[in-house]
């Protein structure tokens, strides 16, 4: 199978976990898409559940295909949150963002009594960092955050480019109103330690390291479906 079929079978595994009556965290990003299509037909066969989308995509995708929508004012609890990563290790340690979301995508995850990925086996990393980790901030002091982020990482043995995320010739901007440095540290051994030293930076509003988060990982691969729990 190619690369879009076997997102699809991951998302059509993923339904599995949705039970009729349900407050559904819905993602974002190309296998998300393809989740929030076959929700769809199950609503239309009569499926009753409320979603709570990550973007202004999603959003737009849920309303022209016929999916209830809320928000975390009306729905600040949720039942379950169905998402695709950029990458998965072993302990279902994420990086996330690669479309965009990922400040959305967190709260709505954290929001959740569960968080259930979708993905191709491609996605599946021994340790994050060969996808560049998205880092949502300000846009103010920009520069001087950064060279904070390059510091942060300096410190914890990490380098690599740090760049501004484009769409054509403007920066691309959040849902949120926020820009994304993409940083190209490689392999990274301590995520936790990057997450807080991240955190820890007044200009940097949330990264895609999904830490915690995760609590099963439905995987498409040539030889199937796999539904895979965190290794500790």
């Amino acid at each position: 199978m190619d690369a879009k079929a076997l997102k699809v079978e991951a998302a059509r595994a993923a339904l599995g976990f949705v039970e009729p009556g349900m407050r559904l965290g819905i993602g974002t990003g190309s296998t998300a898409n393809e989740f929030v299509r076959l929700l769809a037909e199950r609503v239309a066969r009569g499926l009753d559940v409320v979603g709570v989308p990550t973007s202004e995509r999603t959003a737009a995708l849920c309303g022209e295909l016929g999916v209830r929508l809320s928000t975390l004012e009306e729905m600040p609890e949720l039942d379950l949150t169905i998402d695709g990563a950029d990458e998965v290790d072993p302990a279902l340690g994420l990086i996330k963002g690669g479309g965009g979301a990922l400040l959305r995508e967190k709260i709505v995850a954290a929001a959740s009594a569960r968080m259930v990925v979708i993905a191709d086996d491609s996605k599946v990393v021994a340790t994050l960092g060969r996808f560049p980790l998205p880092i949502e901030v300000n846009m103010f002091g920009l520069r001087a955050t950064e060279i904070a982020v390059r510091r942060a990482a300096d410190a914890l043995g990490l380098s690599g480019p740090v760049a501004l995320r484009m769409a054509g010739d403007k920066a691309f901007v959040t849902d949120g109103g926020h820009l994304i440095l993409d940083a190209s540290f490689g392999r990274i051994p301590d995520t936790r330690a990057l997450s807080n030293a991240l955190h820890a930076i007044p200009g940097v509003v949330e990264h895609g390291l999904f830490l915690g988060l995760a609590s099963a990982a439905v995987i498409a691969g040539a030889g199937g479906i796999q539904t895979v729990y965190p290794v500790s």
